[in-house]
């Protein structure tokens, strides 16, 4: 396994430093310190920057041939302090391209030439000194000096995978998920300079903060949902349709946009023979769009900001023969209810969210690809965690590429919390077994280590449920108000900005009073076996002490199950706090009269290894 190098150093000085746990800090993390981006309190530093662009998108798009035809204006403004010589640019559609180095498995009928460059301008002046690799493009320009800005006009095309479905592609004859799907420039920060690794399939993606103007046009008959607003809706959609889309934006109830019916009749988009959607995004990571000539619409809104009375649209556009799918709306508007009033607790931030219809199971802005599922149960779990990820990593810009576990960990504990609000029968246990059975394996390594470093099981316990398990050891810790304010405290500092890893431990650090880095080294940093015992228990004059070893060097919290001589059972709990000194065996009190006839220990999110030890029978 390949792990992150990291080195020590002593840089906390806020008044909740531990002098005992200090986090090992890399030194490019070191250096936005020293240059005073990034300060040790969690917040932005004086000197925070970030660079950003306006994107113009025009595309047409052939739903038969699949060919994607766009020009692309970008103007590109330069907020840091290096001079830039050469511009990085991602060319996502290149995962599909003869060649291109990947991860992902995908079948060579479905391989093709990628996106070709036919033409590319910098400042107006044609440019031919650029260099495709894979799914990087680096382009040789006029020095772009601090503050100032650069425009790029591109004219380019690709054609859109019909097979292999990766976050993007033709969903069914009729039905298309396009992401990806526009050469776009790569992040600058303060970290890393460019973000110059590829895209693979695995890894996810880092983007900035951007404003895009797109007009995507399509033959008559198909209807487009894409991030940001709808600006003419009544040039392409029916007078019917616009209607009810825009009393379902002022409305609680749900409301058919598009019926059987309408899909029958051909009354869904004006009868042209081709139609333009204009759409608009502000501050957002990305743009999709998706497209369809005979799914349904079901919409619905609600107040997500009771001190603006700000409403947000909920869409599910769907295919009539997925039966799940018409209770999906249900779910969805639940789950921005939840998020907008109990966990994150913070208001929804975006003025839609669409559910497509799709072959995979991505978030994106203001859009989910959500491939129909078998149960109820899958298709809370699966909504609820990819509308989780509006907050992380779009509303904050995570670095996915390198860090997933900063996003993946908040969708896990999000969908582990919000699916008991929609159906209270749900226990979503989603990756704890796979953690507690994986750890101290040869794929078990720091939660820390570079998501393009993890491999086999890490993959997927590393990005999901140990970040996840941790986040929710901290809030039962911290309790709900305490992490709220803490949490809030992180959202608050870097919401719409590029947070890092040790922005996020700062700021909780700081947002609750407390000193966490004692769990963070163990939890984050450090590799090894979850597992704890019930060593022994002892009769005392007020009732029996418990003692508990944890077999490993990370926190768990205790749950423990007293089954009485007279059949009564009690339930006793405790924090990850028990562990908080460095103690290897902790001795749990109960005071009681009754007889204790058994006592066993286990929480569906706790991933205890070996089992055998967690139950003790009283003589």
């Amino acid at each position: 396994m390949k792990s992150i190098k990291i080195f020590s150093l002593l840089l906390f000085t806020t008044v909740y430093v531990s002098a005992q746990t200090t986090l090992p800090i890399a030194p490019e993390f070191q250096k936005t310190y020293q240059k005073e981006t990034r300060n040790t309190d969690g917040k932005p530093g004086k000197n925070y920057w970030q660079n950003t662009s306006k994107y113009d998108l025009n595309v047409d798009f052939n739903p038969v041939s699949r060919l994607l035809k766009g020009k692309v204006q970008i103007t590109y403004t330069n907020n840091s302090p290096d001079t830039l010589k050469e511009i990085w640019f991602k060319l996502y559609p290149n995962l599909y391209k003869k060649g291109t180095p990947r991860k992902s498995k995908l079948a060579e009928s479905d391989l093709g030439d990628g996106v070709a460059i036919e033409k590319l301008a910098a400042n107006g002046k044609s440019i031919t000194d650029f260099k495709i690799d894979g799914t990087n493009m680096t382009v040789n320009v006029p020095a772009v000096v601090p503050g100032k800005t650069i425009s790029f006009s591109i004219d380019y095309s690709y054609t859109l995978n019909k097979g292999s479905h990766m976050r993007t592609g033709q969903v069914d004859e009729g039905s298309h998920f396009v992401a990806y799907f526009f050469p776009r420039i790569a992040v600058y920060d303060d970290v890393d300079g460019w973000n110059k690794f590829p895209y693979t399939g695995a890894e996810e993606f880092y983007n900035d903060f951007d404003q895009f103007n797109a007009s995507i046009t399509v033959p008559d008959g198909y209807g487009v949902w894409a991030t940001g607003d709808l600006k003419n809706p009544s040039e392409v959609f029916q007078k019917d349709i616009v209607s009810r889309m825009l009393s379902a934006e002022k409305n609680d109830a749900v409301i058919d946009v598009i019926t059987d019916k309408d899909l029958a009749d051909k009354k869904v988009t004006q009868p042209n023979n081709f139609n333009t959607f204009k759409f608009e995004a502000k501050n957002v990571t990305d743009f999709v769009f998706a497209l369809s000539d005979h799914y349904l619409w079901k919409s619905s809104s609600l107040i997500v900001d009771p001190k603006t009375k700000r409403r947000t649209r909920v869409d599910a556009v769907f295919n009539p023969k997925h039966k799940d799918y018409y209770e999906v709306i249900d779910f969805a508007r639940k789950t921005v209810e939840a998020m907008s009033y109990t966990f994150p607790k913070w208001p929804f931030p975006y003025n839609h969210e669409t559910i497509f219809d799709g072959l995979d199971q991505m978030e994106y802005p203001m859009m989910v690809n959500d491939n129909p599922v078998d149960n109820r149960t899958d298709a809370i779990t699966l909504t609820d965690h990819e509308i989780f990820h509006t907050m992380f990593p779009f509303y904050m810009g995570i670095n996915e590429t390198k860090y997933g576990w900063m996003d993946e960990g908040w969708a896990t504990i999000g969908e582990w919390l919000i699916s008991p609000m929609i159906d209270s029968t749900i226990v979503d246990e989603y990756g704890v077994q796979p953690t507690a059975s994986s750890s101290g394996g040869k794929d078990d390594t720091p939660i820390m280590t570079l998501t393009p470093g993890l491999k086999g099981s890490g993959s997927f316990t590393n990005s999901y449920p140990k970040p996840g398990l941790a986040y929710l050891f901290v809030k039962d810790y911290l309790g709900d108000e305490l992490f709220t304010k803490a949490l809030h405290t992180y959202i608050k500092n870097w919401n719409g900005k590029h947070p890092m890893p040790y922005d996020f431990f700062n700021s909780i650090n700081e947002g609750s009073g407390k000193n966490l880095n004692w769990f963070w080294k163990a939890w984050f940093f450090e590799d090894g076996v979850t597992d704890m015992a019930i060593k022994a228990v002892d009769k005392t004059s007020v009732g029996y002490t418990i003692t508990i070893e944890n077999k490993s060097d990370k926190p768990l919290p205790i749950d423990l199950s007293l089954t009485y001589e007279d059949g009564s059972v009690e339930n006793n709990h405790n924090t990850i706090g028990v562990w908080e000194k460095g103690g290897k065996q902790v001795k749990i009190d109960i005071k009681t009269i009754k007889k204790l006839s058994k006592v066993v220990m286990g929480n569906p999110h706790t991933p205890d290894k070996v089992k055998s030890d967690n139950s003790f029978s009283v003589n």
